[in-house]
């Protein structure tokens, strides 16, 4: 008989154009249960910003956004840890925010990195980090898988349940350039105003996997 992982797991497999005013949730710690997000083709990033809302009350280390190649598998990968720093994730170099706790209240996160002076800044609703620099003349590859919920070890799999993400994530978008300041201000204030060109919460095909719950989400202010 053929060993079907699936229905080994139960796992429901459900596709979504668009997330526009609905949230990602993710109930329990699992080893199966993810979103994949189809981005745009793009050749070989040298600067993005990645942008999501969440909340969470997990006290575990966690991945917020991962984006994993042949190459690496944290080609970009934003990492909340239990100590409340927030990492960046160029392949093997790691760069770290040091930032309010994770809770329940939904937050804006952006990352934002340009490799020309190797610029990276953290924001969390609307307000900026310090600028770190690091991976200077680097390049994100191309050709990888996103995905939400989960810390990739190869490409869009392996995963571990100690590292998965529980709690709500939504407002996601991506851009191969580093925003402006007073761009990623004004997204932070309301919702949906500006949809990546990578991935845009309005457009791009989101298909969960596992126990995911895709919930309406009413209280942006438009």
């Amino acid at each position: 008989q053929r060993y079907n992982f699936k229905q080994r797991f139960n796992i429901q497999t459900s596709y979504f154009t668009g997330l526009m005013q609905k949230s990602v949730i993710f109930p329990t710690k699992t080893a199966t249960s993810f979103v994949k997000l189809n981005a745009a083709d793009f050749s070989d990033l040298t600067a993005f910003t990645v942008c999501l809302r969440a909340a969470s009350e997990e006290n575990h280390d966690y991945a917020l956004f991962s984006y994993a190649t042949k190459k690496s598998h944290n080609e970009l990968l934003i990492w909340q840890k239990s100590n409340a720093q927030l990492d960046l994730y160029l392949g093997s170099v790691i760069t770290g925010f040091s930032l309010p706790k994770m809770d329940a209240w939904l937050r804006h996160i952006c990352m934002s990195w340009e490799s020309q002076n190797g610029e990276i800044t953290a924001w969390v609703n609307g307000r900026r980090s310090l600028t770190n620099v690091s991976s200077k003349g680097g390049v994100v590859k191309n050709g990888g898988q996103f995905i939400l919920g989960q810390e990739q070890d190869t490409v869009g799999g392996k995963f571990d349940i100690e590292q998965s993400f529980v709690g709500e994530i939504t407002d996601v978008n991506m851009w191969d350039r580093a925003l402006k300041p007073y761009e990623i201000k004004f997204i932070s204030q309301g919702c949906y105003n500006i949809g990546g060109n990578l991935i845009d919460c309005g457009s791009t095909i989101f298909t969960t996997e596992g126990n995911v719950i895709i919930k309406d989400n009413n209280d942006c202010t438009l």
